[in-house]
């Protein structure tokens, strides 16, 4: 159960790091020239999905090694040969969309409750980051929106 938690807390910090210096990344492109603000949320909205990709994927490979090296639980359901089980399930832990087709056991589910837990807070993270830059920096007016609704 130790190196589960152990295990658990790394990914934790690494998924925010990398959630982190994505923000700030995108943070620093907005203020540092005048970019097409359509421009910067499309890209942006791609590139934070892509963070939570890497940082579901850490999980996945997380889940994989504890699985395959270690008598701290299983994936039942999957089949052992499949990478892709164990990230599909990373997915559907982070995203908290529930699971029944492949299940956690013994100390496997600690780090999937931890894992959605960190999903939730990251996809919100996200989510608040986009609302709080679109109210700093999107001006409708020079957007044409309001010259539309007239």
């Amino acid at each position: 159960m130790l190196v589960v938690i152990l295990v658990t807390c790394l990914l934790v910090l690494l998924s925010v790091g990398v959630h982190y210096n994505a923000l700030i990344l995108y943070s620093l492109t907005l203020q540092k020239r005048r970019v097409n603000l359509r421009r910067w949320v499309a890209a942006s909205i791609l590139g934070l999905l892509l963070a939570h990709v890497i940082e579901v994927s850490l999980f996945a490979i997380g889940y994989l090694l504890l699985v395959r090296f270690g008598d701290y639980g299983q994936l039942i359901g999957s089949t052992d040969e499949l990478t892709q089980d164990y990230w599909y399930y990373s997915f559907v832990a982070y995203t908290s969309l529930g699971f029944g087709d492949i299940v956690p056991t013994h100390s496997l589910r600690l780090m999937t409750a931890l894992e959605t837990l960190t999903g939730l807070i990251l996809i919100a993270w996200s989510a608040s980051f986009l609302i709080m830059q679109m109210e700093r920096f999107w001006d409708p007016e020079e957007d044409g929106i309001s010259r539309r609704l007239r």
